[in-house]
């Protein structure tokens, strides 16, 4: 294909006139080209449990099992390997192979998922809305641990998600880019036809997580017809001009292809041969980030850097006047400080498996101590002292008069204890408070609900109660469940608030809006955040047994110094 061709299929919307789509020359056998072989296969996965599914893999001639193979699943992929239907997905690849127009590809055509009935006169339930439609990322999952393990133990495909790619139509569609969304380290190229980004089962919001999130290495082949359907879900070519509009914004690297037909396959498998060529073009060449989302708060060429690791489990960071920061390993027992070069050390050994920490005014480290349940402060050397006794406290905040705000996650509670050091309840209600922060100026404070997706904010009294709260702050969840995991917290001098979550570090703006999210370093939930560095312009978090930091565009603040915020864009 020529560099114009790309260009155009790169850079503008083809807006095809009213016809029918033929298949061309690429979805016919020619002499001189290698067949390959599609082989059926059957999987009983472990993700989606009891169900069963037909799959088939189609190996190229020119395979050879001591090269790893690209990789290309396709979902409803039953529908694709048919020589004489309208895709002719084999055919169509050994045209291409042979040409060298794109990679020695395994190609892995997998159908929806079955959960077989028990008797005869029962019906089956079957799992194709339930796993493609879904926002989770369930089957991204099932694609990563069940289906291409059971591949690659028969042949040898690459693991590198440069050479992966992901296609499907409709609710396939979405499928497909949902498991990219979610596992760029297993796809990077995608090829979506009448895909559904509907509210099926909340689809329609992946558009707007495509603005917010950490743009990702992806290729998108976007494709739908004018006259594709609009019902109770929504219209689907206003999701996909929508879906358009949002890669566009965030930077990626995609194509638009317009046609005419409705929600059918006719346009996309008459236009397979270049969706192919166009998602593989420069290929091994690597696909580019994205920058927009992010751009503002850090710098997107730059990741996390790995400073500490093999904690039992990492918590609690906080900073002290110098910019060290401070953390605890919660079940190991132990408290430890980064200096600001970078280096790690031991500060206390057998601290009282603490949990959230904080400097106060005092230049004192304060900390929620699980054994006994206790709020104590360490002196620089070391020296601890008890704050307060019969705390069940998990995280907490010092203000610049050494007045303390405390979450107690199982009694459903914020307390305060004022700087005589008396403690009383300032709120009951939410149903797990953990992490606390104040505003810039001190004048609000935040309380995150980890089992909600949202973080409460108050006004404070001069007497320290809490006045006014809202469920203010709403974050984006990662599925469909109400849990955000919502956990520490931090904030800059803008009033921007830095959330962990199970989806990412989550900047929300004072409106409580979240702008953009940060991609976590590695799987699972992010437990805590803070600012630190000689100027306070570095994020640094906590997950699993590491602590990562990374270079920010923004400044957080400190107990011992209170400053008012801008006001916000509202």
């Amino acid at each position: 294909m020529s560099l114009m061709r790309y260009l155009l299929l790169s850079f503008a919307v083809l807006l095809l006139p009213a016809q029918e789509y033929p298949l061309g020359p690429d979805h016919e056998r020619h002499a001189g080209v290698p067949a390959g072989q599609v082989t059926k296969y059957t999987l009983t996965g472990k993700v989606y449990p009891g169900t069963t599914r037909d799959y088939w893999v189609y190996v190229p001639a020119q395979y050879q099992a001591s090269k790893p193979a690209a990789v290309l699943v396709v979902q409803d992929g039953g529908g694709w390997i048919n020589e004489t239907g309208r895709f002719r997905a084999p055919i169509v690849m050994d045209n291409l192979i042979h040409r060298g127009e794109i990679p020695v590809t395994i190609g892995i055509f997998v159908n929806p998922g079955v959960l077989p009935a028990l008797t005869p006169d029962a019906q089956d339930r079957f799992h194709r809305s339930f796993e493609y439609d879904a926002m989770t990322d369930r089957y991204a999952r099932f694609l990563a641990d069940d289906l291409l393990p059971s591949v690659a133990a028969k042949y040898n495909i690459s693991k590198d998600p440069n050479d992966r790619a992901i296609a499907g139509s409709s609710s396939g569609a979405s499928a497909a880019l949902i498991a990219a969304f979610h596992r760029p380290d297993q796809f990077s190229r995608v090829i979506s036809y009448i895909g559904s980004f509907t509210n099926l089962r909340g689809a329609q919001t992946l558009s707007s997580l495509f603005r917010k999130a950490e743009p990702k290495a992806l290729r998108i082949f976007l494709q739908d017809g004018r006259n594709d359907q609009s019902i109770y879900a929504g219209s689907w070519f206003r999701a996909n001009e929508d879906m358009q509009s949002a890669l566009a914004y965030a930077g990626y690297d995609h194509t638009w292809v317009v046609g005419n037909e409705a929600h059918n396959g006719i346009h996309g498998s008459a236009i397979l041969p270049d969706a192919l060529r166009w998602i593989w073009r420069d290929h091994p060449k690597p696909i580019a980030k994205g920058k927009r989302p992010i751009e503002q708060f850090v710098d997107a060429s730059q990741g996390w850097q790995l400073l500490s690791q093999g904690h039992t489990f990492a918590e609690g960071p906080t900073v002290d006047r110098v910019g060290n920061v401070f953390f605890t390993d919660a079940r190991g027992n132990k408290l430890w400080k980064i200096a600001v070069d970078g280096k790690v050390s031991l500060f206390k050994d057998k601290a009282g498996f603490v949990s959230g920490l904080d400097f106060g005014p005092d230049g004192k480290l304060y900390a929620c101590r699980r054994e006994p349940k206790q709020i104590v402060a360490f002196d620089p050397d070391g020296t601890e002292t008890v704050i307060a006794d019969g705390a069940d406290a998990n995280d907490l905040a010092v203000t610049a008069k050494g007045e303390i705000y405390y979450s107690d996650p199982i009694a459903k509670r914020v307390w305060f204890i004022d700087a005589q050091r008396n403690k009383r309840v300032v709120h009951e209600g939410i149903q797990f408070p953990n992490g606390l922060t104040l505003s810039p100026d001190q004048s609000l404070l935040m309380v995150a609900d980890s089992a909600d997706r949202w973080v409460w904010s108050f006004q404070r009294a001069a007497d320290g109660s809490l006045r006014f709260g809202e469920p203010f702050h709403r974050l984006e969840l990662v599925d469909q469940t109400p849990r955000s995991n919502a956990d520490g917290l931090t904030i800059d001098t803008e009033s921007f608030l830095y959330v962990t979550s199970n989806f990412g570090l989550q900047i929300v703006d004072p409106a409580g809006r979240v702008n953009a999210i940060l991609a976590k370093p590695q799987p699972g939930s992010l437990s805590n955040v803070a600012f630190g560095g000689p100027e306070l312009n570095y994020l640094y978090v906590t997950a699993g047994d590491k602590v990562f930091r990374r270079l920010a565009k923004r400044k957080g603040v400190n107990a011992w110094t209170v400053i008012k915020p801008p006001r916000p864009r509202l």
